[in-house]
């Protein structure tokens, strides 16, 4: 009788939560031609060095058309997905910002860029959703566009929305919920101060932080991935690494938004596994798989399948991110 081949870790550990969403830690938003391109190419040249795609980038409709010439803009987008190398050995991740759903342009936006090139993209970002009918009314627009497939990011921008974060999240087509800072500041009518913007007031605001808090916790208990919002000082590196910092160890975020090329590389620090991390958890799992999963001691600790699962985890999020594995479980990834 042949022995069985040994279980995958995420198989053996994650059980329903396999399925669960998992995305690189950063996504940079670019809409003006320029930025656009030069994106691109900036994430298709790190892929070629890495091996693999450490940020998404969204081309943005909402913000990046100009009144007037939405239409235009969304042939751009067409233009610039369609010119990308997607025979690369690692291809491209690209996504698409449209304007929301009670926008004129939002069917328009549907009808040139998904239908064109919808089964390129990675996600379909939709701003301003404020329930779940505004999530099912972009999934059957997209359904009709042909990309029943294409996931959803939605963008949480008013009090009503975070509200409603738990059952927006819950929607299947749902793959990421970021927080939209500025919006949600400003839906406020001026009960929140500017300085709720910045990028150390909006850590310390109380209905800041509530909402933050709200989104990462809804998107968590449904297997999705919380996106933080901008950093507006977008030159200060180490403002923005520490920005992404606090995001991930004190809100559960696991991905933040980047509005500039000079924040990509910071958050994707921030959110990386220190590389002791990295080798706590490859000896557990390593020791772990020898055991057929049975508890463990290690460095006078006792693990089980609930702490295998974390640091599991750990090594998923930093072969995202480029680390380099320890041979032991090298295997496990592609």
């Amino acid at each position: 009788m042949s022995t069985p081949a040994p279980r995958h870790p995420r198989e053996v550990l994650l059980g329903a939560q396999a399925g669960a969403v998992c995305l690189p830690a950063c996504d940079h938003y670019a809409g003006v031609e320029a930025r656009m391109r030069k994106s691109l190419a900036l994430q298709a040249e790190w892929s070629a060095r890495d091996g693999v795609c450490q940020f998404d980038v969204t081309l943005d409709c909402e913000d990046g058309a100009p009144v007037g010439g939405e239409a235009e803009h969304a042939a751009l987008v067409v233009e610039l997905v369609r010119a990308l190398d997607w025979t690369a050995p690692v291809p491209p991740r690209v996504g698409v910002r449209v304007h929301p759903v009670d926008h004129p342009a939002f069917e328009s936006d549907i009808a040139s860029i998904v239908s064109a090139v919808g089964t390129r993209l990675t996600h379909l970002m939709v701003p301003k959703v404020e329930s779940v009918a505004d999530v099912a009314r972009a999934a059957a627009a997209l359904d009709a566009a042909g990309a029943a497939a294409l996931p959803l990011h939605v963008l949480i921008e008013s009090p009503a929305a975070v509200h409603r974060a738990f059952e927006i999240a819950a929607h299947p087509r749902v793959a990421s919920l970021s927080f939209g800072l500025m919006d949600f500041v400003s839906a406020h009518g001026g009960a929140i101060p500017a300085a709720a913007m910045t990028i150390r007031g909006q850590f310390e605001h109380p209905l800041v932080r509530r909402a933050k808090l709200e989104i990462a916790s809804a998107a968590h208990a449904h297997g999705k991935v919380p996106s933080h919002s901008v950093v507006t000082e977008f030159r200060d590196r180490d403002a923005v690494r520490h920005a992404a910092e606090r995001a991930a160890s004190e809100f559960g975020y696991t991905r933040m938004w980047s509005i500039h090329p000079d924040q990509i590389e910071p958050i994707i620090a921030a959110f990386r596994p220190r590389p002791d991390a990295v080798e706590q958890a490859a000896e557990i799992i390593a020791r772990a798989a020898a055991a057929d999963w049975a508890p463990i001691s290690h460095q006078g600790h006792v693990h089980d399948r609930a702490s295998f699962r974390y640091f599991w985890q750990v090594l998923e999020r930093a072969y995202a991110s480029g680390v380099a594995l320890p041979e032991t479980v090298r295997g496990y990834f592609p």
